[in-house]
């Protein structure tokens, strides 16, 4: 069990997600270029993504079996479909992003099994209750802006991905099929 990531042990911050296929990516910064937003970091689009487990800071020595549980978590059997159809702005987080208005049923089964498949780990004390999301921007402090076409995007994965987070770049270390 990591009861915390000693100072001087390797670690790599890691978060499991659905990727954002690379059209969409597209498609969603075009969007969000259209929102001519005045505040905050703009998420880099290569950037986008479906969070549905932070793991944070996991020594070196602790990836591989997190992967092997990983790779015994229970899947859909299918590929999800996620509707991001709702702007929304958290604001005591200062994030802006897109939301399903009603997360499917397959997506939140999943994120329950990773965290079952996580608790032996330790990683989180205090385990925050899953809203799926794709962040559009950080540092964002202002109200929601006005969109002159509505969000209506569907994210589909077929895979789910554990993702590390090094200097504001995010890349897959390793993913499985839902299917």
């Amino acid at each position: 069990m990591i009861d915390e990531v000693r100072r001087d042990e390797p670690f790599k911050r890691l978060f499991f997600a659905l990727d954002c296929p690379p059209a969409q990516r597209k498609a969603i910064a075009q969007w969000r270029s259209e929102l001519r937003l005045r505040t905050g970091k703009p998420v880099p689009a290569d950037n986008f993504h479906l969070t549905l487990l932070f793991l944070g800071a996991v020594p070196l020595a602790q990836i591989q079996p997190v992967c092997e549980a990983a790779a015994q978590v229970r899947t859909p059997g299918a590929a999800l479909r996620v509707a991001l159809d709702r702007l929304q702005v958290w604001h005591r987080a200062g994030v802006l992003s897109l939301a399903p208005d009603q997360a499917p049923p397959a997506l939140l089964r999943l994120v329950y099994a990773l965290e079952q498949a996580m608790l032996p780990f330790g990683f989180e004390e205090t385990p925050r209750e899953f809203r799926p999301h794709l962040t559009l921007a950080r540092e964002f402090r202002a109200p929601e802006p006005e969109a002159a076409t509505p969000p209506e995007f569907f994210l589909r994965a077929e895979r789910f991905a554990l993702f590390e987070s090094h200097k504001g770049r995010y890349r897959i270390i390793q993913d499985w099929p839902l299917i």
